[in-house]
């Protein structure tokens, strides 16, 4: 494990579940699965990260980041493979290159090269040992997580929202007692591609997770709200995860540890505001550079 910003996570890898009723007041850390090979995006993504290719002119990364430091996370904990020592370079200081715009009196990028990280916030990198699904890439990051509530982002759901989606879920989270994941309608031909959850509502937004099941066929979707990047939840999880066999797909599936999680506690699905792009399709990434461009930066006439 290498730590960055000089902060030393506990190595245990036995977490009790806090007790009912304590769950959570704050959630400082946060899991960033990103080892994943990017083969959809070959051969860009032959020697630099998916993670890193950029949306108008920031990796992609960043903006699951900066979504996490803005809902009040501290520790980032991103979860790596083979290949990916760019995303360790992206949050790192790069001194010679500050000084060098600092030299040449190019303040306005001096600043935006400080504020990729804020001085308060934390880096963890941990190596996966094997690329064995979603569900394993969180139980990797279990030592370095503890007996903390904690939020796992998707960096390929870039969700643009005026207030961050995970600060959403992070409320519901603290006002309901237990963990929340982000959902939203799909079309029923898509419940393949998506963990997929009955319910009940609990208010306009909100709804207690009745059932949870990995990427239904269409005909056996038992509804059509699904689960997307982003997850508040309680370390319980991990104890559910070491005892998850392979699943779908041949890997640890989180949907599967969720799944065993809500036979002992409440779990909770939250509709967020927010428009989300699907950075993980090339398509889906190229509304979000046409859209955010336009948006933010006026760079794409109506």
């Amino acid at each position: 494990m290498i730590a960055r910003g000089g902060k030393k996570f506990a190595a245990s890898t036995n977490f009790p579940a806090l007790p009912p009723g304590v769950f959570m007041q704050v959630v400082r850390k946060a899991v960033f699965p990103v080892a994943g090979m990017g083969t959809r995006f070959l051969p860009a993504t032959k020697a630099m990260p998916k993670e890193m290719l950029p949306v108008v002119d920031k990796p992609l990364i960043q903006y699951a980041v900066e979504e996490a430091v803005a809902a009040g996370i501290t520790d980032l904990i991103f979860v790596t493979g083979r290949n990916k020592r760019a995303i360790e370079d992206h949050f790192d200081a790069a001194p010679e290159l500050e000084t060098d715009l600092e030299a040449k009196g190019k303040h306005e990028l001096l600043a935006l090269v400080r504020d990729i990280l804020p001085a308060h916030v934390n880096c963890l990198y941990i190596r996966q040992s094997a690329p064995l699904g979603l569900g394993h890439a969180v139980l990797t990051a279990a030592p370095a997580v503890g007996n903390e509530p904690f939020a796992v982002l998707l960096a390929d759901d870039l969700i643009d929202a005026d207030t961050p989606v995970l600060k959403q879920l992070i409320d519901v989270a603290v006002a309901r007692q237990g963990s929340v994941l982000g959902v939203q309608e799909v079309p029923r031909e898509d419940t393949r591609k998506y963990g997929i959850v009955a319910s009940q509502p609990v208010d306009a937004r909100t709804e207690r997770v009745t059932h949870i099941v990995e990427k239904p066929a269409p005909e056996q979707a038992p509804t059509t709200l699904a689960v997307v990047g982003r997850y508040v939840l309680e370390a319980a999880i991990f104890d559910h995860l070491r005892a998850t066999t392979v699943g779908a797909g041949n890997e640890i599936q989180l949907t599967d540890g969720i799944a065993a999680l809500l036979r002992e506690r409440d779990v909770y699905a939250h509709r967020y505001d927010g428009k989300r792009y699907d950075c993980g399709s090339k398509a889906g990434m190229f509304q979000a550079t046409v859209a955010l461009g336009r948006k933010y930066h006026g760079l794409i006439p109506e």
